[in-house]
């Protein structure tokens, strides 16, 4: 199943690296473009001044673990299609042009279902994704959790609660049924 990753998953860094960590173990196979990639690193910015190079390094090494991931939308795509926010518009072509299976984004708004049917796409929240992969992959997807919380507590040095973190992440659903196991 392929899978692209609007600019809004891939900033977060816990949703990012739950993500990938699914991906890693071969749940999915992601897709994102050079101009999704480019909006994650100046979303980067509002956390500071480093934010963005902190991004550009994150993305480097992204591309260098998904070098196949990258997809450039087919010429003439973009100009047949209509969303309404017409920012969007190159997400949809990039999924059209990677036979994605879904476009996984927070911005249900910009892409109304009707029109990803007719591309042949599904559009899914990351939670609504996770739970997916999580009923049909529970401990592949309890681990990958395990393992970014893990890495968010050493690197906070703090013992953070994980409901609270997932809830953070915009992850509520998938934060309540991992806590339960």
């Amino acid at each position: 199943m392929k899978v692209l990753l609007d600019a809004c998953v891939l900033y977060p860094t816990v949703l990012r690296e739950i993500l990938l960590c699914a991906a890693g173990q071969g749940l999915f196979t992601p897709l994102w473009s050079d101009r999704i990639l480019e909006e994650w690193a100046r979303a980067a910015r509002k956390i500071g001044p480093t934010g963005e190079a902190q991004a550009r390094a994150e993305i480097a090494l992204v591309q260098l673990a998904w070098s196949n991931a990258i997809v450039q939308p087919a010429p003439g795509t973009e100009a047949r299609l209509w969303l309404p926010d017409p920012a969007d518009i190159h997400v949809l072509s990039a999924a059209i042009t990677g036979s994605a299976d879904i476009l996984l984004t927070f911005n249900a708004k910009d892409f109304p279902r009707h029109t990803m049917t007719e591309e042949g796409l599904e559009r899914l929240d990351p939670d609504q994704f996770l739970m997916r992969l999580k009923a049909e992959n529970p401990n592949v997807i309890a681990r990958c959790v395990a393992k970014v919380h893990d890495e968010a507590c050493r690197l906070s040095g703090e013992d953070l609660d994980l409901r609270a973190l997932m809830k953070r992440a915009r992850l509520p659903r998938l934060g309540k049924a991992i806590s339960r196991l």
